[in-house]
């Protein structure tokens, strides 16, 4: 299919990438930022996972805005806006470095995911309906290697302009320093973040122009996925009379749940297994590269040899499988399984998103909107298994996950498919 101007999509597809790969970037930061902030800011565990909370409750709180920034602006103006919100947060990480403040950080996550929920509320619902909807999750897994691709980076990079070793050494010595020398330490290893934060703010400015005066024609939902196209049967007077739709949000905020557990916890369980930060650092890299491996095959696979229903009782089958391996092992065992969870959660996202929005023809912005709204399960469920961890301890917390998946197979099976 092409766009509405009978374009290729080609070009649409390489600047979508793009905006995947600044998802992933900005989001799989928070791997590294939330051991260290817990040093900077001296934070308990719980605590230091309001990171993940902050940045993902954006997602909740922003969908009716980023519906009405879409519906105002277009695709194109609404995602150059978007990045510039994303901009605006970044820039609080200097202030709040300066001062050692974590409100001021988590108020710059929130503002930075605040920008992403504008981006994804776009850029999903886009490339879903950029061709036939038998290949949308092909289309989902290209867009998935650029994002992980990202997160592979992000916390190396961040790692290369952080003194990592200094913070393991200063978190050590802690007991042992004064007040005044304690706070000249943390607030010497807070600093470390401003460079970075400065490059990332420079970046996305230079994005936003960039995508505000591309040719990147617009897509309507509304057009182009009409009654015809999906078959959608008479009488549906909101998004609340496609019940597989609700089902589906409910899916995307367990399964984006256990994304983010498994790439934002993975260092900081390494920490809590005695492993410095400055090797730690490299654990989330781990996820993202399974998470690859698993959207290639989804590439190859899809629809050829499986099927998007398929995919996601696979991928939900082997979660729930390395999750009771998780909690049953030990040490590096243990560590590994966890980053093999991102193969099980490669093929989920891009297999929930055309299954929740077929049939729903002229709802499919209302759809969008709900569904990315399932984002905020990345706030909920890592908090939750940070106050497991403070109970029982990190390594047995991740049994939160096994209810996840196993939901996330029950939409699978029968969850997308129920229309009354």
């Amino acid at each position: 299919m092409t766009t509405q101007n009978n374009q290729s999509t080609v070009g649409p597809m390489i600047i979508i990438g793009a905006l995947f790969f600044i998802f992933g970037f900005a989001t799989w930061l928070n791997s590294l930022l939330i051991p260290y902030l817990r040093i900077a800011c001296e934070l308990t565990e719980v605590q230091s996972y309001f990171v993940t909370f902050a940045f993902y409750i954006a997602y909740l709180v922003m969908a009716p805005v980023s519906t009405w920034v879409l519906n105002r602006f277009g695709f194109k103006n609404g995602m150059a806006i978007s990045l510039g919100i994303m901009a605006v947060g970044a820039l609080l990480f200097i202030p709040a470095a300066y001062s050692r403040t974590y409100l001021l950080f988590l108020t710059g996550l929130f503002v930075m995911g605040g920008g992403l929920a504008i981006l994804q509320t776009a850029s999903n619902p886009y490339i879903t309906i950029l061709g036939p909807v038998e290949t949308a999750a092909k289309r989902i897994s290209i867009m998935g290697i650029c994002n992980k691709f990202a997160g592979a980076l992000a916390p190396i990079i961040l790692g290369y302009f952080l003194n990592l070793s200094e913070a393991d050494k200063v978190q050590q010595s802690l007991a042992t320093m004064g007040p005044e020398e304690s706070a000249q330490a943390l607030d010497k290893i807070a600093l470390q973040v401003v460079n970075p934060y400065i490059g990332i703010v420079v970046v996305l400015i230079i994005l936003a122009v960039w995508i505000s005066r591309a040719n990147l024609p617009e897509v309507k939902g509304d057009e182009e996925e009409d009654a015809t196209h999906h078959n959608v049967s008479e009488g549906k007077q909101s998004i609340f009379d496609f019940p597989h739709v609700i089902l589906g949000f409910i899916c995307l905020f367990l399964y984006v749940g256990v994304e983010v557990l498994a790439g934002d916890t993975i260092i900081a369980y390494g920490t809590y297994l005695g492993i410095p930060l400055d090797t730690a650092k490299f654990f989330t890299s781990f996820t993202m590269v399974s998470m690859v491996i698993g959207y290639i095959v989804g590439i190859v696979a899809i629809p050829k040899y499986l099927s998007q229903e398929t995919a996601l009782k696979l991928c939900a089958i082997l979660g729930a499988i390395l999750t009771v391996g998780i909690v049953f092992t030990d040490g590096m065992v243990s560590l590994t399984l966890v980053g093999l969870l991102g193969l099980a959660n490669s093929l989920v996202w891009p297999a929930i998103w055309p299954l929740a929005l077929k049939g729903v023809g002229k709802f499919t912005s209302a759809a969008s909107g709900i569904l990315v709204m399932g984002i905020a399960g990345g706030a909920v469920i890592p908090l939750i298994y940070g106050q497991i961890a403070h109970s029982v301890g990190s390594h047995q917390a991740y049994w939160i996950a096994l209810p996840c998946y196993l939901y996330i197979f029950y939409y699978a099976v029968a969850g997308h498919k129920v229309r009354k």
